[in-house]
């Protein structure tokens, strides 16, 4: 094989009790990439599209994650990668995860698959750096292995992949305003009362066992942030108002999507989530503010060939 053409799927971080440890990946957002063998040695960025982004691969997300895999594997060709960017940068649902583990992915397929998708997680996370400043694997790790995901610890890095109840639905409303993750990183205080921290992993440990156990209320208790959202949510214009509006239509739980603007609800079922994306889209037009919405099941697949 000299070609792959891939689907880079979108994700939602830290699900409100678990800031930088949880995330879950989506079906129906994503990005898409070509990736294909050259006989030059190295990674070139030759066509990006649906965004403005950097040619130059110490530049960009997907080709630092690239070198990194490129460097450990050491083949005697090269790379080239198409970006087909459809997950907004700067969205909050992991447009730079998309691009870092897109391309490790793919590589690693045109490479014979040396690695698992566990040890790709690593490489994604070189890209990382790029988009946040720091190597974190919150959003990579669902987007590479698909379903929802726990990063136990970094040293060395221990990534649990945790299986979807089946009714588990994701709502996502992106408004088009802008919220630079240096920003939402400031707003965060470096310490935290103890109260409030035996609140927040009570409801970590409640959110994976409800996962496991596929109880669904016992998720939406569990779906509560005492120590980023309150600090974050000021950044959101109406975020009250909309996370308000999908608690009342009905769903599990509410909450920031990564570093934010987007704002996620969690739904069992179909129709419930339906429900939830009219409430919440019709709440947020009061706003006058542009938005996307997009209701997907949870993607146990992550990253994939198409």
């Amino acid at each position: 094989m000299h070609e792959i053409k891939i689907f880079c799927p979108a994700t939602i971080a830290n699900l409100n009790c678990g800031f930088d440890v949880m995330g879950l990946c989506l079906e129906t957002i994503g990005d898409e990439m070509v990736i294909r063998k050259v006989t030059e040695k190295g990674i070139k960025i030759t066509k990006i599209t649906g965004a403005d982004l950097p040619m130059e691969t110490e530049k960009n997300v997907a080709g630092v994650a690239g070198l990194a895999i490129v460097n450990a594997a050491n083949p005697d060709f090269g790379f080239e990668i198409e970006i087909h960017k459809k997950i907004k940068a700067g969205s909050g649902i992991g447009s730079s995860s998309a691009s870092a583990a897109g391309a490790v992915y793919g590589i690693n397929e045109l490479l014979g698959r040396p690695y698992t998708k566990h040890q790709l997680v690593d490489f994604a996370m070189k890209g990382e750096v790029i988009a946040s400043g720091s190597e974190h694997a919150d959003n990579v790790a669902p987007c590479l292995l698909g379903g929802f995901t726990l990063v136990r610890g970094y040293n060395p890095l221990d990534v649990i992949r945790i299986d979807s109840p089946s009714e588990i639905y994701a709502v996502v409303l992106h408004p088009h305003i802008e919220v630079k993750t240096s920003d939402s990183r400031a707003v965060l205080s470096p310490t935290i009362a103890l109260k409030e921290a035996i609140t927040q992993w009570g409801n970590l440990g409640g959110l994976v066992s409800g996962l496991y156990t596929k109880d669904y209320e016992l998720i939406g208790r569990s779906l509560q942030d005492v120590i980023i959202e309150p600090l974050r949510k000021q950044l959101i214009p109406s975020f009250d108002l909309v996370k308000n509006s999908a608690l009342d239509s009905g769903a599990l739980g509410a909450g920031i999507s990564g570093a934010g603007p987007s704002v996620f609800a969690l739904c069992k079922g179909q129709a419930s989530a339906e429900k939830v994306a009219y409430a919440m889209s019709s709440s947020y037009l009061e706003t006058g503010i542009p938005f996307d919405m997009h209701v997907s099941k949870v993607n146990d697949q992550g990253v994939k060939t198409i």
